[in-house]
């Protein structure tokens, strides 16, 4: 079967609105964010967005940013739950066991590229307290390499602040996305072209996030 060049329609009029009704609002006028790059995210076609990772508002911000729907993983639990499931489902998550291997998160991600998503991937594979990736992970090289998508660099900044321990209603603080170039995917499955891949897609977040506010 054919790739697809966009994702589903039923999951982009999804997309739109709850980035409309939803995030954009919140992120623009609450958290008073902006977003510098936009001009460098490939419009349709598979992609790899990466980024650091601080916060649970991670996800729907960077969607919301790169301006097309991001598929993420999710744990399998939630797609049990009737409401909830057909949801997340049209907006991009897809399921992965916990505890699974690391091939099963990666097929499912090639599937979710070859019907047109963008998909996201941490590249520390966890929150960090200060947003930074001390130890990133190879997955997205390798998911990169296999479907000969290229990777996008994101750095949020701020978000590690929004939410500290004990508080229920995240603070009202300024948060900047910033957006890099495309980084081309390793030619193969190598590992030291897969790391040397991965290095370079978190020195070039580093470097955005560096630029602070």
């Amino acid at each position: 079967m054919a790739s697809r060049d966009r994702e589903p329609l039923a999951s982009l009029l999804l997309y739109y609105l709850f980035k409309w009704t939803v995030v954009s609002p919140t992120f623009r006028l609450y958290f008073r964010g902006r977003v510098e790059g936009a001009q460098h995210v490939p419009k349709q076609g598979p992609l790899i967005v990466v980024a650091n990772h601080a916060s649970d508002f991670d996800p729907p911000i960077l969607s919301s940013c790169v301006r097309r729907p991001v598929s993420y993983m999710a744990k399998e639990e939630l797609f049990k739950v009737p409401v909830l499931a057909p949801a997340i489902r049209l907006y991009g998550a897809y399921p992965v066991k916990r505890g699974s291997a690391d091939r099963s998160a990666i097929r499912e991600a090639l599937k979710q590229l070859d019907q047109g998503w963008a998909v996201g991937v941490f590249l520390q594979g966890t929150r960090t307290a200060d947003g930074r990736i001390p130890n990133p992970k190879l997955g997205a090289a390798l998911i990169a390499a296999k479907a000969q998508a290229p990777l996008l660099p994101v750095s949020l900044w701020g978000t590690h602040r929004l939410l500290p321990k004990g508080r229920k209603v995240p603070r009202s603080l300024p948060l900047t996305v910033r957006i890099g170039e495309p980084i081309p995917p390793p030619a193969q499955t190598d590992k030291a072209l897969l790391q040397q891949t991965t290095e370079q897609c978190a020195a070039a977040i580093h470097q955005l996030h560096d630029l602070g506010r």
